[in-house]
Protein backbone atom coordinates (compact mmCIF):
# COMPACT_ATOMS: atom_id res chain seq x y z
CA UNK A 1 0.00 0.00 0.00
CA UNK A 2 2.56 2.12 -0.43
CA UNK A 3 0.95 4.52 -3.01
CA UNK A 4 -1.85 4.58 -0.74
CA UNK A 5 0.39 6.04 2.29
CA UNK A 6 1.77 8.57 -0.15
CA UNK A 7 -1.26 10.02 -0.52
CA UNK A 8 -2.07 10.12 2.92
CA UNK A 9 0.97 12.65 2.98
CA UNK A 10 -0.71 14.76 0.99
CA UNK A 11 -0.91 18.13 2.50
CA UNK A 12 -4.01 19.31 0.93
CA UNK A 13 -6.32 17.18 3.57
CA UNK A 14 -8.28 20.06 5.77
CA UNK A 15 -8.78 19.34 9.50
CA UNK A 16 -11.88 21.70 10.34
CA UNK A 17 -14.58 19.16 9.21
CA UNK A 18 -12.99 15.91 10.55
CA UNK A 19 -14.28 15.50 13.27
CA UNK A 20 -17.81 14.34 14.30
CA UNK A 21 -20.80 16.94 14.25
CA UNK A 22 -22.93 17.59 17.53
CA UNK A 23 -26.51 17.77 15.61
CA UNK A 24 -25.90 14.49 13.85
CA UNK A 25 -26.12 16.05 10.42
CA UNK A 26 -23.41 15.44 8.23
CA UNK A 27 -20.53 18.25 7.23
CA UNK A 28 -21.62 20.34 4.39
CA UNK A 29 -18.47 19.51 2.00
CA UNK A 30 -19.18 16.08 2.49
CA UNK A 31 -22.92 16.17 1.04
CA UNK A 32 -21.65 18.55 -1.71
CA UNK A 33 -19.27 16.28 -2.43
CA UNK A 34 -21.93 13.40 -2.82
CA UNK A 35 -24.22 14.94 -4.63
CA UNK A 36 -21.62 16.22 -7.22
CA UNK A 37 -19.90 12.82 -7.40
CA UNK A 38 -23.70 11.71 -8.36
CA UNK A 39 -24.46 14.16 -11.15
CA UNK A 40 -21.13 12.75 -12.46
CA UNK A 41 -22.24 9.00 -12.55
CA UNK A 42 -25.45 9.18 -13.33
CA UNK A 43 -25.93 12.27 -15.49
CA UNK A 44 -22.30 12.22 -17.18
CA UNK A 45 -21.45 15.83 -15.92
CA UNK A 46 -17.93 16.92 -16.07
CA UNK A 47 -16.41 17.05 -12.47
CA UNK A 48 -15.15 20.67 -12.49
CA UNK A 49 -17.78 22.30 -14.09
CA UNK A 50 -20.49 20.28 -11.25
CA UNK A 51 -18.41 21.12 -9.07
CA UNK A 52 -17.64 24.63 -9.85
CA UNK A 53 -21.49 24.99 -9.96
CA UNK A 54 -21.88 23.71 -6.87
CA UNK A 55 -19.19 25.22 -4.86
CA UNK A 56 -20.23 28.78 -6.24
CA UNK A 57 -23.95 28.27 -5.10
CA UNK A 58 -22.32 27.14 -1.39
CA UNK A 59 -21.46 29.27 1.70
CA UNK A 60 -18.74 26.70 2.36
CA UNK A 61 -15.02 28.67 4.17
CA UNK A 62 -12.39 27.72 1.92
CA UNK A 63 -10.98 25.46 3.81
CA UNK A 64 -14.49 23.61 3.69
CA UNK A 65 -14.19 24.05 -0.21
CA UNK A 66 -10.76 22.55 -0.35
CA UNK A 67 -12.24 19.45 1.44
CA UNK A 68 -14.98 19.16 -0.68
CA UNK A 69 -12.82 19.39 -3.84
CA UNK A 70 -10.23 16.90 -2.37
CA UNK A 71 -13.21 14.41 -1.82
CA UNK A 72 -14.35 14.43 -5.50
CA UNK A 73 -11.34 14.22 -7.60
CA UNK A 74 -9.71 11.87 -4.80
CA UNK A 75 -12.70 9.85 -5.11
CA UNK A 76 -12.73 9.67 -8.90
CA UNK A 77 -9.24 9.19 -9.49
CA UNK A 78 -8.89 6.25 -7.12
CA UNK A 79 -12.17 4.47 -7.89
CA UNK A 80 -10.90 1.70 -9.45
CA UNK A 81 -8.52 0.52 -6.34
CA UNK A 82 -11.24 1.71 -4.09
CA UNK A 83 -13.86 -0.59 -6.09
CA UNK A 84 -11.52 -3.41 -5.88
CA UNK A 85 -10.66 -3.29 -2.12
CA UNK A 86 -14.85 -2.56 -1.17
CA UNK A 87 -15.42 -6.04 -2.85
CA UNK A 88 -13.25 -7.64 -0.80
CA UNK A 89 -15.02 -6.40 2.60
CA UNK A 90 -19.08 -6.80 1.37
CA UNK A 91 -21.18 -9.46 1.73
CA UNK A 92 -22.90 -8.57 -1.36
CA UNK A 93 -21.90 -8.39 -4.89
CA UNK A 94 -20.17 -4.92 -5.09
CA UNK A 95 -22.09 -4.48 -8.82
CA UNK A 96 -25.32 -5.05 -7.60
CA UNK A 97 -25.98 -1.67 -5.27
CA UNK A 98 -27.88 0.89 -5.63
CA UNK A 99 -25.89 4.08 -7.43
CA UNK A 100 -26.02 6.25 -4.29
CA UNK A 101 -24.70 3.48 -2.04
CA UNK A 102 -22.48 2.89 -4.39
CA UNK A 103 -20.91 6.59 -4.48
CA UNK A 104 -21.42 7.13 -0.54
CA UNK A 105 -19.08 3.85 0.00
CA UNK A 106 -16.54 5.19 -2.83
CA UNK A 107 -16.40 8.53 -0.69
CA UNK A 108 -16.07 6.75 2.52
CA UNK A 109 -13.20 4.62 1.49
CA UNK A 110 -11.49 7.74 -0.41
CA UNK A 111 -10.95 8.82 3.28
CA UNK A 112 -10.07 6.14 5.07
CA UNK A 113 -7.49 4.59 2.29
CA UNK A 114 -5.87 8.24 1.13
CA UNK A 115 -6.74 10.85 3.35
CA UNK A 116 -4.61 12.22 6.13
CA UNK A 117 -5.86 14.08 8.68
CA UNK A 118 -9.64 12.12 8.66
CA UNK A 119 -9.68 9.66 11.79
CA UNK A 120 -11.49 6.42 10.41
CA UNK A 121 -13.94 6.59 12.78
CA UNK A 122 -15.19 10.12 11.23
CA UNK A 123 -15.01 8.95 7.91
CA UNK A 124 -17.39 5.70 8.96
CA UNK A 125 -19.53 8.38 10.75
CA UNK A 126 -20.00 11.02 8.14
CA UNK A 127 -20.70 8.86 5.55
CA UNK A 128 -23.38 6.96 7.47
CA UNK A 129 -24.81 10.57 8.19
CA UNK A 130 -24.90 11.79 4.46
CA UNK A 131 -26.94 8.45 3.53
CA UNK A 132 -29.14 9.36 6.01
CA UNK A 133 -29.29 12.90 5.28
CA UNK A 134 -29.57 11.76 1.41
CA UNK A 135 -32.96 9.51 1.96
CA UNK A 136 -31.04 6.15 2.33
CA UNK A 137 -31.72 4.91 5.58
CA UNK A 138 -31.94 1.61 4.47
CA UNK A 139 -28.29 1.08 3.64
CA UNK A 140 -26.80 3.10 6.61
CA UNK A 141 -26.05 -0.56 8.34
CA UNK A 142 -24.53 -1.90 4.98
CA UNK A 143 -22.28 0.96 4.55
CA UNK A 144 -21.40 1.62 8.38
CA UNK A 145 -20.68 -2.65 8.47
CA UNK A 146 -18.24 -2.15 5.15
CA UNK A 147 -16.42 0.81 6.32
CA UNK A 148 -15.66 -0.34 9.55
CA UNK A 149 -14.15 -3.48 7.87
CA UNK A 150 -12.17 -2.02 5.43
CA UNK A 151 -10.97 0.34 7.90
CA UNK A 152 -9.56 -2.49 9.92
CA UNK A 153 -8.26 -4.36 7.42
CA UNK A 154 -7.70 -1.97 3.99
CA UNK A 155 -3.70 -2.29 4.74
CA UNK A 156 -3.77 -6.08 4.17
CA UNK A 157 -5.44 -6.68 1.31
CA UNK A 158 -2.76 -8.30 -1.40
CA UNK A 159 -2.97 -5.95 -4.68
CA UNK A 160 -1.86 -7.17 -7.97
CA UNK A 161 1.35 -6.99 -8.79
CA UNK A 162 2.66 -5.50 -12.12
CA UNK A 163 4.91 -8.19 -13.26
CA UNK A 164 2.69 -10.94 -12.34
CA UNK A 165 -0.35 -9.14 -14.20
CA UNK A 166 -0.42 -6.19 -16.28
CA UNK A 167 -3.74 -5.74 -16.69
CA UNK A 168 -4.67 -6.54 -13.47
CA UNK A 169 -2.30 -4.55 -11.71
CA UNK A 170 -3.23 -1.11 -13.88
CA UNK A 171 -6.88 -1.60 -13.36
CA UNK A 172 -7.18 -2.38 -9.51
CA UNK A 173 -3.87 -0.77 -8.31
CA UNK A 174 -3.35 2.04 -10.61
CA UNK A 175 -6.93 2.56 -11.16
CA UNK A 176 -7.62 2.45 -15.10
CA UNK A 177 -10.68 1.52 -16.91
CA UNK A 178 -10.07 -1.63 -18.38
CA UNK A 179 -10.35 -0.89 -21.94
CA UNK A 180 -7.44 2.46 -21.62
CA UNK A 181 -5.53 -0.22 -19.39
CA UNK A 182 -5.05 -2.43 -22.66
CA UNK A 183 -4.34 0.42 -25.20
CA UNK A 184 -2.00 1.50 -22.78
CA UNK A 185 -0.21 -1.68 -22.51
CA UNK A 186 -0.66 -1.98 -26.51
CA UNK A 187 1.07 1.24 -26.88
CA UNK A 188 4.10 1.40 -24.31
CA UNK A 189 4.10 -1.66 -22.66
CA UNK A 190 3.89 -2.80 -19.00
CA UNK A 191 6.40 -0.26 -17.56
CA UNK A 192 5.61 2.60 -19.11
CA UNK A 193 2.38 2.47 -18.88
CA UNK A 194 2.56 1.52 -14.94
CA UNK A 195 4.14 5.32 -15.04
CA UNK A 196 2.02 6.89 -16.70
CA UNK A 197 -0.97 5.53 -14.95
CA UNK A 198 1.23 6.20 -11.68
CA UNK A 199 1.90 9.80 -12.84
CA UNK A 200 -2.08 10.91 -14.46
CA UNK A 201 -3.19 10.04 -10.54
CA UNK A 202 -0.78 12.36 -8.92
CA UNK A 203 -2.16 16.18 -7.66
CA UNK A 204 -0.62 18.64 -10.92
CA UNK A 205 0.54 21.95 -9.59
CA UNK A 206 -0.91 24.81 -11.14
CA UNK A 207 0.63 26.45 -14.30
CA UNK A 208 0.04 29.84 -16.20
CA UNK A 209 1.54 31.90 -18.97
CA UNK A 210 2.28 35.37 -18.39
CA UNK A 211 1.24 38.19 -20.75
CA UNK A 212 3.97 39.61 -22.15
CA UNK A 213 2.08 42.81 -23.32
CA UNK A 214 1.59 43.26 -19.55
CA UNK A 215 4.43 41.73 -17.64
CA UNK A 216 7.69 39.44 -17.79
CA UNK A 217 7.78 35.97 -16.65
CA UNK A 218 10.84 37.69 -13.94
CA UNK A 219 8.62 40.41 -13.21
CA UNK A 220 5.27 38.17 -12.56
CA UNK A 221 7.86 35.77 -10.19
CA UNK A 222 8.67 38.26 -8.03
CA UNK A 223 4.86 40.07 -8.04
CA UNK A 224 3.49 36.37 -7.07
CA UNK A 225 6.01 35.09 -4.86
CA UNK A 226 5.13 36.40 -1.30
CA UNK A 227 1.28 35.15 -2.30
CA UNK A 228 2.38 31.95 -3.99
CA UNK A 229 5.82 31.13 -2.48
CA UNK A 230 6.12 28.13 -4.71
CA UNK A 231 6.50 29.85 -8.13
CA UNK A 232 8.93 28.83 -10.31
CA UNK A 233 9.82 29.05 -14.23
CA UNK A 234 8.57 26.16 -16.47
CA UNK A 235 11.06 23.76 -17.59
CA UNK A 236 10.10 23.54 -21.51
CA UNK A 237 7.68 26.55 -21.99
CA UNK A 238 9.09 29.74 -22.58
CA UNK A 239 6.62 32.03 -20.98
CA UNK A 240 5.05 29.56 -18.73
CA UNK A 241 5.20 29.98 -14.75
CA UNK A 242 4.53 27.04 -12.52
CA UNK A 243 2.12 28.44 -9.78
CA UNK A 244 1.90 25.38 -7.26
CA UNK A 245 -0.49 23.24 -5.82
CA UNK A 246 -1.30 26.38 -2.60
CA UNK A 247 -3.61 29.35 -3.35
CA UNK A 248 -6.42 30.90 -5.34
CA UNK A 249 -4.65 31.90 -8.28
CA UNK A 250 -7.72 32.93 -10.40
CA UNK A 251 -8.57 35.38 -7.38
CA UNK A 252 -5.01 36.92 -7.69
CA UNK A 253 -4.81 40.55 -8.71
CA UNK A 254 -2.65 39.48 -11.07
CA UNK A 255 -4.64 37.36 -13.15
CA UNK A 256 -7.73 39.50 -12.30
CA UNK A 257 -5.71 42.62 -13.79
CA UNK A 258 -4.64 40.31 -16.80
CA UNK A 259 -0.84 39.54 -16.08
CA UNK A 260 -1.27 36.15 -16.43
CA UNK A 261 -3.24 33.09 -17.63
CA UNK A 262 -3.80 29.74 -15.96
CA UNK A 263 -2.71 26.83 -18.89
CA UNK A 264 -0.91 23.85 -18.60
CA UNK A 265 2.66 23.84 -19.93
CA UNK A 266 2.00 21.74 -22.62
CA UNK A 267 -0.83 23.78 -24.04
CA UNK A 268 1.15 26.77 -24.37
CA UNK A 269 4.04 24.39 -26.22
CA UNK A 270 1.45 23.69 -28.85
CA UNK A 271 1.02 27.52 -29.45
CA UNK A 272 4.88 28.02 -29.73
CA UNK A 273 5.09 24.87 -32.22
CA UNK A 274 2.51 26.73 -34.12
CA UNK A 275 4.97 29.39 -34.06
CA UNK A 276 2.72 32.62 -34.24
CA UNK A 277 4.38 36.31 -36.12
CA UNK A 278 3.27 39.69 -35.32
CA UNK A 279 1.40 41.18 -38.23
CA UNK A 280 0.01 37.49 -39.37
CA UNK A 281 -3.78 36.27 -39.78
CA UNK A 282 -4.38 33.41 -37.83
CA UNK A 283 -7.18 31.07 -37.90
CA UNK A 284 -8.11 28.81 -34.59
CA UNK A 285 -11.06 26.63 -35.80
CA UNK A 286 -11.85 24.99 -32.18
CA UNK A 287 -11.15 27.95 -30.09
CA UNK A 288 -13.20 27.64 -26.56
CA UNK A 289 -12.37 28.15 -24.24
CA UNK A 290 -9.85 30.46 -25.60
CA UNK A 291 -6.40 29.64 -23.58
CA UNK A 292 -4.77 28.91 -26.75
CA UNK A 293 -6.25 31.77 -28.90
CA UNK A 294 -5.75 34.60 -26.26
CA UNK A 295 -2.17 33.22 -26.57
CA UNK A 296 -1.81 33.64 -30.02
CA UNK A 297 -2.96 36.83 -29.32
CA UNK A 298 -0.02 37.82 -27.20
CA UNK A 299 2.25 36.89 -29.70
CA UNK A 300 0.85 38.91 -32.96
CA UNK A 301 0.12 42.06 -31.72
CA UNK A 302 -2.53 44.64 -32.68
CA UNK A 303 -1.44 44.64 -36.88
CA UNK A 304 -2.39 40.49 -36.50
CA UNK A 305 -5.66 38.70 -36.48
CA UNK A 306 -7.13 35.77 -35.07
CA UNK A 307 -10.35 34.77 -35.99
CA UNK A 308 -11.85 31.71 -33.49
CA UNK A 309 -14.24 29.63 -34.24
CA UNK A 310 -16.18 27.29 -32.07
CA UNK A 311 -19.76 25.86 -32.64
CA UNK A 312 -20.61 26.39 -28.65
CA UNK A 313 -22.11 29.63 -28.33
CA UNK A 314 -21.88 29.97 -24.65
CA UNK A 315 -17.82 28.89 -24.35
CA UNK A 316 -16.96 30.88 -27.38
CA UNK A 317 -18.36 34.17 -24.97
CA UNK A 318 -15.47 32.99 -22.60
CA UNK A 319 -12.72 33.77 -25.76
CA UNK A 320 -14.02 37.63 -25.39
CA UNK A 321 -14.36 37.38 -21.77
CA UNK A 322 -10.58 36.53 -21.61
CA UNK A 323 -9.71 38.83 -24.53
CA UNK A 324 -10.83 41.83 -22.41
CA UNK A 325 -9.17 40.78 -19.49
CA UNK A 326 -6.03 40.19 -21.07
CA UNK A 327 -5.79 43.77 -23.06
CA UNK A 328 -6.46 41.76 -26.50
CA UNK A 329 -8.79 43.31 -29.31
CA UNK A 330 -7.26 41.44 -32.28
CA UNK A 331 -9.76 38.78 -31.96
CA UNK A 332 -12.49 38.05 -33.84
CA UNK A 333 -15.25 35.51 -32.60
CA UNK A 334 -18.22 33.34 -34.69
CA UNK A 335 -20.24 30.33 -33.60
CA UNK A 336 -19.53 27.91 -36.08
CA UNK A 337 -19.19 24.36 -36.86
CA UNK A 338 -15.99 23.42 -38.58
CA UNK A 339 -17.07 20.23 -39.35
CA UNK A 340 -18.79 22.15 -42.08
CA UNK A 341 -17.11 23.30 -44.56
CA UNK A 342 -15.51 27.04 -44.68
CA UNK A 343 -15.29 27.77 -47.93
CA UNK A 344 -18.10 30.32 -47.53
CA UNK A 345 -17.05 31.59 -44.33
CA UNK A 346 -13.35 31.86 -44.93
CA UNK A 347 -11.54 32.57 -48.47
CA UNK A 348 -9.50 29.56 -49.39
CA UNK A 349 -5.69 29.91 -48.57
CA UNK A 350 -6.46 33.56 -47.03
CA UNK A 351 -4.78 32.40 -43.47
CA UNK A 352 -1.12 32.59 -42.37
CA UNK A 353 -1.23 29.79 -39.99
CA UNK A 354 -4.33 27.64 -38.72
CA UNK A 355 -4.46 26.01 -35.27
CA UNK A 356 -6.80 22.65 -34.86
CA UNK A 357 -6.78 21.98 -31.42
CA UNK A 358 -9.81 19.00 -32.06
CA UNK A 359 -11.93 17.56 -30.05
CA UNK A 360 -10.34 14.82 -28.26
CA UNK A 361 -11.27 12.26 -25.61
CA UNK A 362 -8.90 13.75 -23.07
CA UNK A 363 -6.77 10.78 -21.84
CA UNK A 364 -3.95 12.66 -21.76
CA UNK A 365 -5.45 15.32 -19.14
CA UNK A 366 -6.52 12.77 -16.30
CA UNK A 367 -4.77 14.03 -13.70
CA UNK A 368 -6.71 17.20 -13.90
CA UNK A 369 -9.97 15.60 -14.77
CA UNK A 370 -9.48 12.15 -12.82
CA UNK A 371 -13.59 11.42 -14.31
CA UNK A 372 -12.89 11.62 -18.34
CA UNK A 373 -11.36 8.16 -17.54
CA UNK A 374 -15.01 6.92 -16.53
CA UNK A 375 -16.87 8.75 -18.96
CA UNK A 376 -15.12 8.37 -22.42
CA UNK A 377 -16.32 4.79 -23.73
CA UNK A 378 -14.07 2.57 -25.82
CA UNK A 379 -16.08 3.35 -29.03
CA UNK A 380 -15.44 7.12 -28.14
CA UNK A 381 -12.06 7.56 -30.06
CA UNK A 382 -12.91 5.96 -33.52
CA UNK A 383 -16.33 7.91 -33.45
CA UNK A 384 -14.23 11.64 -32.83
CA UNK A 385 -11.50 10.41 -35.19
CA UNK A 386 -13.94 11.16 -38.04
CA UNK A 387 -14.92 14.39 -36.61
CA UNK A 388 -11.28 15.43 -35.81
CA UNK A 389 -10.55 14.19 -39.68
CA UNK A 390 -13.31 16.12 -40.91
CA UNK A 391 -12.14 19.51 -39.04
CA UNK A 392 -8.81 19.05 -39.99
CA UNK A 393 -9.87 18.29 -43.59
CA UNK A 394 -11.68 21.88 -43.77
CA UNK A 395 -9.97 24.14 -42.37
CA UNK A 396 -6.58 22.41 -44.08
CA UNK A 397 -8.28 24.49 -47.27
CA UNK A 398 -8.44 27.85 -45.13
CA UNK A 399 -4.35 27.89 -45.19
CA UNK A 400 -2.61 30.52 -47.65
CA UNK A 401 0.66 28.45 -49.56
CA UNK A 402 3.62 28.07 -47.84
CA UNK A 403 1.49 28.64 -44.75
CA UNK A 404 1.55 26.33 -41.54
CA UNK A 405 -1.45 24.40 -40.25
CA UNK A 406 -0.78 22.39 -36.53
CA UNK A 407 -2.72 19.70 -35.52
CA UNK A 408 -3.14 19.07 -31.64
CA UNK A 409 -5.17 16.93 -28.62
CA UNK A 410 -4.58 16.35 -25.69
CA UNK A 411 -5.30 12.80 -25.72
CA UNK A 412 -2.52 9.66 -26.31
CA UNK A 413 -4.18 7.69 -28.81
CA UNK A 414 -2.94 6.67 -32.02
CA UNK A 415 -6.40 6.47 -33.31
CA UNK A 416 -6.85 10.24 -32.37
CA UNK A 417 -3.48 11.62 -33.32
CA UNK A 418 -0.98 9.69 -36.03
CA UNK A 419 -3.79 7.86 -37.66
CA UNK A 420 -5.85 11.14 -38.37
CA UNK A 421 -3.01 13.00 -39.87
CA UNK A 422 -1.63 10.03 -41.98
CA UNK A 423 -5.03 9.77 -43.33
CA UNK A 424 -4.96 13.45 -44.42
CA UNK A 425 -1.88 13.56 -45.75
CA UNK A 426 -2.00 10.15 -47.85
CA UNK A 427 -5.42 12.51 -49.57
CA UNK A 428 -4.36 15.85 -49.37
CA UNK A 429 -2.53 17.65 -52.34
CA UNK A 430 0.14 19.72 -51.45
CA UNK A 431 0.99 19.44 -48.00
CA UNK A 432 3.65 17.63 -45.49
CA UNK A 433 4.94 16.84 -42.17
CA UNK A 434 6.94 20.08 -41.63
CA UNK A 435 10.48 18.26 -40.52
CA UNK A 436 11.58 18.62 -36.88
CA UNK A 437 14.79 20.32 -37.19
CA UNK A 438 12.42 23.42 -38.64
CA UNK A 439 10.12 23.30 -35.31
CA UNK A 440 10.21 26.44 -33.11
CA UNK A 441 13.48 26.20 -30.60
CA UNK A 442 11.50 25.59 -27.63
CA UNK A 443 9.57 22.44 -29.36
CA UNK A 444 12.31 20.99 -30.52
CA UNK A 445 13.16 18.40 -27.62
CA UNK A 446 9.84 17.25 -27.81
CA UNK A 447 9.63 16.35 -31.39
CA UNK A 448 10.47 12.77 -32.49
CA UNK A 449 12.55 11.70 -35.34
CA UNK A 450 8.72 10.82 -36.62
CA UNK A 451 8.05 14.52 -36.93
CA UNK A 452 5.13 14.77 -34.23
CA UNK A 453 5.57 17.10 -31.28
CA UNK A 454 4.47 14.42 -27.55
CA UNK A 455 4.18 15.26 -24.55
CA UNK A 456 3.88 13.50 -21.75
CA UNK A 457 3.05 13.04 -17.58
CA UNK A 458 5.42 10.75 -16.81
CA UNK A 459 8.41 12.48 -18.46
CA UNK A 460 7.54 16.06 -18.74
CA UNK A 461 5.24 16.59 -15.76
CA UNK A 462 2.84 18.35 -18.38
CA UNK A 463 -0.69 17.12 -19.27
CA UNK A 464 -0.04 14.56 -22.32
CA UNK A 465 -0.19 16.42 -25.64
CA UNK A 466 0.13 15.42 -29.26
CA UNK A 467 0.87 17.70 -32.38
CA UNK A 468 1.58 17.55 -36.10
CA UNK A 469 3.29 20.61 -37.71
CA UNK A 470 1.66 20.49 -41.34
CA UNK A 471 2.80 22.87 -43.96
CA UNK A 472 1.46 23.64 -47.42
CA UNK A 473 3.83 23.91 -50.26
CA UNK A 474 4.50 27.04 -51.89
Amino acid sequence: MLDAKRQRRHRGSPRSEAGPRRNGTPTQSRLLAVRVLERVERAGAYADIALHAALRRSRLAPVDRALATELVYGTLRWRGRLDLLLSRVLERDFATLEPLVVTLLRLGAYQIVFTRSVPDSAAVDQTVRCARALGAERATGLVNAALRRLARVHDRIPLTDLAEDPLGHLTGVLSLPPWIAERWLEIYGAEEAAMLARASNRVPPITARVNPLRSSREALIEELEPRLPDVRPCRLAPRGVVLGHRGHPARDPAFLEGRFTIQDEASQLVVAYLGPKPGERILDVCAAPGTKTTAIGEEIGDAGEIVALDRNVRRLGLVGRDARRLGLANITTCDYDATRTLRGFAAQGSFDRILVDAPCSGLGTLRRNPDARWRVRPGDPQRLAETQTAILRNAAAALRPGGVLVYSTCTLLPEENEMVVESFLSEARGFRRGPGDAAPEPTRPLVGPDGYLRCFPHLHDTDGFFAARLERCA
